[in-house]
């Protein structure tokens, strides 16, 4: 890198910055070497010790891996230039961008940010402090009577975990919003609702803050749950709120589905709530998977036994392949799937998200077909055969269609 943009560099990474994107990739490098589409920075707090939280972005997948600021610059080196285009960077002072022409010639842009005195002093934790969605101070009814909040609307110290999870979920559903850009009634199904958290929390942001029309069903086997989530939504005068005590699998309330939420159905219990939105056609689904046990079961592989034969090695592979396989599944069947990082892994293990969206056009058949037959021989040499594959499967037969073809 020429000695500038080093010195902007070794300037503006510190515990300031907002967050550094990489972007513009050289086609080349991006096709043969697989290395990243687009790579996202910004600072975190680990131990009292400032780290710099790397996200690279390749098609479907979001990898993390955190260095030290020398360990990050040494990356810089290779990264702006060799490998993208463009580099932006941004701090509440000043907005840096650095552009990479073809024939190799940099241009630096720096632009002092005008809402600087306005622009409050950030915070630095490993839970990425910033601007919630829902604020710290907000004094909502159903957050405190869930014991999240008290009634200053001060977040409970033993409940931030669960108040960053619902401001992260939130995010989530804030970025599939466009999907629903022309609609003004959504409706939802939650799948497993449990305690409702979640439940209450998305009907409340997309009817007061988005000022959508909203019916959310929420669902659960439990029914002193149901009961008290159902005596919540009359306190709170949710009209569109309405929670029932029963199994996923044979749930048959409704044809007309907008968004599937399903967050830590034990097991096979999503892949029937997956199977349940692909015969709704629902545009979004949701859904964060919990105790995968059913491929653990069933996974044999002679190349991989020296690492299968550790127990908890094979659940957590076990559990990693099942939900590729889900995703997998979703994609041949029409929807454009990203698996994200739902909540900090520190926090739970349970932190894989699953959003799939419904997309106009169904995908090429030649590509189909090569995607199926992919996933057809990684399944043979797993030997493995996932609740999901076998109810797309079993739906196949009995409309009379043939069985690979998804």
């Amino acid at each position: 890198m020429e000695q500038s943009i080093k010195e902007i560099l070794d300037l503006y990474l510190n515990q300031e910055m907002n967050q550094m994107i990489l972007s513009k990739p050289k086609q080349k490098d991006f096709k043969e070497n697989q290395f990243a589409e687009k790579i996202k920075i910004r600072p975190i707090l680990l131990k009292k010790e400032i780290k710099y939280q790397v996200e690279r972005y390749y098609k479907n997948q979001v990898f993390h891996k955190n260095h030290t600021k020398e360990e990050l610059l040494f990356e810089l080196e290779d990264w702006i230039g060799n490998r993208f285009l463009q580099a932006e960077l941004f701090s509440p002072s000043i907005k840096v961008i650095i552009l990479i022409s073809k024939k190799g010639k940099i241009t630096i842009n720096c632009k002092k940010n005008k809402e600087e005195n306005k622009i409050q002093e950030k915070q630095l934790t490993h839970n990425r402090t910033k601007t919630y969605l829902i604020p710290e101070g907000s004094k909502i009814p159903f957050l405190k009577d869930l014991g999240i909040i008290t009634e200053q609307g001060k977040v409970v110290t033993t409940k931030y975990d669960k108040y960053r999870q619902i401001n992260r979920f939130l995010e989530i559903i804030e970025d599939v919003l466009p999907v629903f850009s022309n609609k003004k009634k959504l409706r939802i199904i939650d799948f497993g609702c449990g305690r409702s958290y979640l439940t209450f929390i998305m009907y409340y942001y997309l009817t007061e803050q988005k000022g959508f029309e909203v019916e959310i069903t929420g669902l659960d086997l439990k029914e002193e749950v149901i009961q008290m989530c159902n005596e919540l939504k009359i306190r709170y005068g949710y009209e569109g709120l309405n929670f029932l005590c029963g199994d996923i699998a044979s749930y048959k309330g409704t044809d007309l589905i907008d968004m599937v939420v399903t967050l830590h159905a034990c097991d096979t219990a999503t892949d029937a709530a997956l199977k349940k939105a692909l015969d709704w056609k629902a545009h979004v689904i949701l859904s964060v998977p919990c105790c995968q046990h059913e491929l653990n079961q069933q996974i044999q592989n002679d190349m991989l036994h020296p690492i299968l034969k550790y127990g908890l090695i094979k659940e957590r592979m076990s559990a990693l392949i099942t939900d590729a396989l889900r995703a997998n599944l979703l994609e041949l069947e029409g929807y454009k799937v990203q698996l994200l990082e739902f909540i900090d892994f520190e926090h739970t293990p349970k932190n894989i998200l699953i959003r799939a969206i419904k997309q106009s056009v169904l995908p090429n058949k030649k590509l189909k077909q090569t995607h199926t037959k992919q996933l057809e021989q990684c399944l043979q040499e797993l030997k493995v055969s996932p609740s999901l594959y076998r109810l797309i499967q079993q739906q196949h037969r009995n409309e009379g269609k043939d069985e690979v073809n998804l």
